[in-house]
This record gives C-alpha cells, structure tokens and sequence, in this order.
C-alpha cells in the first residue's frame, strides 16, 4: 500500500461542497417532501443557510473544535446542518432518532457535545427530559406530522444572521465526526474518524470507482435509513457531495413508496430487510410462480421487469448496494432475475463501513466481494476472525484507550466477524465470533448459517435461531405480510415442510428442533432491531429465553406464540 500516492491531493467534504456550490450554483442539491409538495434546495440556498448556521453557533459562544451533537431523522435540514458544523471547525456527533431520554444524556455526556440540534422527530416531550442543563439548542423548522420543539433558537433565528464569510477548510486529519454504535452489544462507543477517511471514501481514483458510473449532476440518491449510522452517512451524504448529485428524502413511512417512485433514484443503496420487503411487496401482487412463467416469455419478460422495477422506482438505477448486514444470496438471485444487480458491501462503524464490494461483472455467489483498492485483510488462524487494514480506519473509541488498543491491534481492526478468503480474494461471511452459541450437547451452533436456509420462504420476513442452554437449536420467526393473511393451518403445514427440508441439509447438532410463529413483528420500537433494521440477538435472547427449553421439549414441530 503506497500511502503517501493515496493521501495526494485529497479534498474534504466542504471543500467538494465549495467546488459545486461554486460551479453548480443553481443547481438542486436537497429535495425534501411534505405530503405531494416538493422543496428544493440548490447548492446556493443550501451553502447559504449553512453559513448563517454557523454565526448562529458563534453567537452562543461554540468555539472551533466543540463537539455538536444533532438528533433528527433524515431531512434536507440534516445535511444543511451537517454542512454548517463542518464549515465552523466542529465536531459532529448525530445520534439515533429513536433515543430515550436516558439514552440521550448518556451520549450527550460521553461525547462532550457543547449544543445539541434537534430537528424532525416522532416523539420530543419525554425525549427533551434528557436534555443537559444550560446546553444550548438549536431547532429545525417544523415538519408537519412529527414532534413540536419549543426549546432552544428556532431555525428562522438562525437564519437572520450574516452568513459566515469566506470558504474555511480543515485539515485533513482533523477529528471530522464522533459517530456512536446502535449499543448491540452493550454500551455505544463513540467511533471517531478525521476528514481523511471522507476524503478517501470519495476518491474515485484510488478507492472508491462507483461515482464514475455517473455524470456530473446525474447521480439521484434518496435517503431513508439514519443518516447518522456510517452506511447512510458515506453511501447517501458523502455521494451527494462528492458527486454533486441531488439527495432526496422520505416524508414519512406511509409516503416512503411514492417518495422514491417519484425519485427515481440512479444510486441507491437499502439494507437486506428492505430489500425483502420490497421482494414481498412484489410476491404479494404476483406469486412466484406465476412470475417465473412470464420471466420464461422472451417478450413478456422484458415487459414485466420493466414494469416491476419502475413500480419499486428503480427502473434508473444504474448502482445498486446492499450491506449493513448480510443479504441472502437467493435475494441478490431474485433481483437478478429482475436485471438488477445487488452489489453488497462490507465494512462496519470503524471502518466507516468500507472493506468488500461485489465487483460490478463479477458476481460470486454466497460472499461479500472483494477488497477495495489499499484495503488488505487475513483471517485470523485461531479464532476465525477477519482483521482488516486501511488508510480509513477510526482513529480509536473517544475516550476509551483501552478498548481502542483491543480494537485496533498492530494495525490492524480486529472485526469480530468470522470469515473465509478463497484463492481469487472473495470473502465469505460465516458470522459474528460472540453469536456462535453452544448448547446443552456441548455443540457450537453458527446461527446465521442455519437462517440462511430459510430464506427463500416467502412466509417468513425475519428469522432468529436460538438455544443457549438446550439440547438443539429453535428457530423463531416474524411472518411477512404474505404469510399473515395466510390460513393459520396452511402456514404451519408449510413452516413443517420448511424444517423438515432445512434439517436435511444440516449435521445432527445443528437441526431445528421447533419453529416459533412470534406474535409481533420484531422492530426497533421494541428493541429488538436496531434502528437500521439488524437482529440484536442478546435482546431476543432475553425476550424469549425463559421459554426455549418447554418450545423445544414439545411435540409440536411449529408453536404459535400464545
């Protein structure tokens, strides 16, 4: 890795700002929806109101290098807010929109955040109790539908002051953002990364070749997961400004479907359980049958994926990603079938969630792809483990030196993830080192290799397997919208079959012993997703432990929680 050829001539993100905000004035950066009304933005409007954001900092007395922290769900106030505590020399600390109180002083206080921005929220009132004495507020304007703040200085405020001058640039180690973990696995630790893995994330030459695909001004991206979670943040935001495309957003979730059919998005990137909601939406109004034998009609064929894909609103999308978790090869297969290739990704917070990418023309079935260019990784021979090495990996964990230096060993991120590199550099996926499980026989049991089996079911939207403590693994599901409106008689012949198909293909240890039908899905409401829609497994464990051992003691192949 010739490290001093990848740090020529980066930019930083205001920098490639300043760059379209200078040659693309009027062109639209941020398009926000309000029922059928859309707001547009232009680089010009949009670097305006971030400078005048920025003398509204300084007029509280935030000083270069504070820590800000901003909790919102994603809108065009998001990124304008983003854009102004780069332009001031902060720091940024977005959080989780879906934080309790409790939860929100603990980051605010970990992180050292000198002002908080609070902005398009579902619920405000018990959230606001979390807030710390005498820090200052600043408020989005109101989005019709959600929360009302009433604390700090509004946006309109904000807005009467001069905007700042000149184009302030900073330097390219410099702490660009704090961004703190969903806490999955305890307590969120606050992942800090400079400039330099922005710059370096968006280098098209030596990194990352995807904003090739496009001419300037033609990437569309629409932006609907937390933008405060790293694969958000590098695939949608640090896109649209290096790019210079436009960033569209969802107004809420009963518009989501219309919001991007009416984006048409040419990059867009979703994780798995979107992608198998939008599959199920689809399986819902044509069953897969019945869609196979029109995808075997040559003329037919090209009618229906046309049809299909501009009803999803993908029907422009030259580049697709899939990643944040794993995504089922048979998913990827479906979509391809469809003539849309889903590129997975891998990477995780600390390494702003950039190591594998599928190669455009070269799809290898059942792994995560290659590699980036000056990324380097090796399986540990011990335990498994994937350890990986690149110029943008975190700096450490804010204030935690101690676990940094677990982390981060000799150079290289230790991932806690289990993997394989075959011959050609594809990596293989096997799962998290701390969710392999042994039961009662003294077997370890890798769970998501059992779940990838089951996901093909059309019945079933999200799946668990579990058993600590018993003698054979349980599975628990979620059913899709499909398998709700199903008969309750004809889903359990089904999940039997399922198991009895499942279990054939698996070691004697590793065979289900019961499918559990869960009474409500599994979200990050009840906390037993994370907020970008992962399974947090310790959380289901805890939710349904004390039952396994009787689930798995009884006669019945399939149980309805009661």
């Amino acid at each position: 890795m010739d490290m001093k050829s990848i740090h020529e001539n980066l930019e930083t993100l205001p920098g490639m700002f300043y760059h379209w905000e200078k040659t693309t004035p009027n062109n639209v950066f941020l398009r926000q929806p309000s029922g059928d009304i859309w707001t547009t933005y232009t680089f010009k409007e949009v670097g305006e109101q971030a400078r005048k954001l920025v003398n509204a900092f300084r007029s509280q007395g935030l000083k270069k290098g504070d820590h800000i922290a901003l909790i919102s769900k994603n809108c065009a106030h998001w990124i304008i807010a983003d854009l102004a505590i780069m332009m001031g020399g902060y720091v940024s600390v977005p959080l989780y929109a879906s934080l309790s109180a409790d939860q929100m002083t603990l980051v605010l206080e970990k992180s050292d955040a000198k002002a908080l921005i609070v902005g398009k929220l579902d619920e405000w009132a018990k959230k606001s109790k979390g807030l710390i004495d005498g820090m200052p507020v600043f408020r989005f304007p109101y989005y019709a539908g959600n929360a009302e703040v009433t604390q700090g200085m509004s946006w309109d405020d904000a807005m009467k002051n001069e905007p700042m001058e000149g184009n302030p640039e900073p330097d390219i180690d410099e702490l660009w953002t704090i961004l703190f973990t969903s806490g999955t696995t305890g307590t969120p630790k606050g992942v800090m990364h400079p400039y330099k893995t922005a710059a370096l994330l968006n280098n098209n030459e030596k990194v990352n070749n995807i904003l090739k695909t496009f001419e300037p001004g033609e990437t569309r991206l629409f932006s609907f997961l937390p933008l405060n979670h790293i694969a958000e943040r590098t695939a949608v935001e640090l896109s649209g400004i290096g790019s210079g495309g436009t960033i569209s957003f969802a107004d809420t979730l009963d518009t989501f479907a219309k919001n991007l059919a009416e984006t048409r998005p040419t990059f867009f990137f979703a994780v798995p359980r979107i992608w198998t909601k939008f599959q199920l939406g689809v399986l819902a109004k044509m069953p897969q049958k019945k869609l196979d034998t029109l995808l075997k009609i040559p003329i037919v064929s090209g009618i229906i994926k046309k049809k299909l894909l501009k009803a999803l609103g993908l029907d422009a999308a030259k580049v697709c990603l899939t990643g944040a978790s794993i995504t089922p090869e048979s998913l990827k297969q479906w979509y391809r079938k469809l003539g849309l290739n889903l590129r997975e990704v891998y990477g995780m917070t600390e390494n702003a969630g950039g190591f594998t990418m599928m190669p455009e023309h070269k799809h290898k079935p059942n792994t995560v792809g290659k590699p980036l260019p000056n990324a380097e990784g090796r399986i540990d021979p011990d335990t498994g483990e994937i350890l990986m090495k690149m110029p943008w990996m975190m700096t450490g964990y804010y204030k935690e030196p101690e676990l940094t230096a677990e982390t981060l060993v000799d150079g290289w991120l230790h991932t806690g993830d289990k993997g394989k590199l075959d011959d050609e550099g594809f990596l293989k996926i096997v799962g998290r080192v701390k969710d392999a499980f042994k039961t009662t026989k003294g077997k370890f049991i890798v769970p998501t290799i059992i779940e990838d089996h089951f996901s093909n079911n059309s019945l079933i939207e999200q799946i668990c397997v579990a058993g600590l403590g018993i003698p054979q693994p349980v599975a628990l599901v979620c059913l899709s919208e499909i398998g709700m409106k199903e008969d309750k008689a004809k889903v359990t012949e089904n999940l039997q079959s399922e198991v009895q198909r499942v279990n054939g293909q698996l070691h004697n240890h590793e065979r289900i012993s019961t499918i559990i039908v869960a009474n409500e899905p599994w979200s990050p409401e009840n906390k037993l997703l994370t907020p970008t829609l992962k399974i947090r497994r310790g959380a289901i464990n805890d939710a349904y432990g004390e039952r396994l051992s009787a689930w798995h003691e009884a006669p019945d192949k399939v149980i309805w929680e009661s």
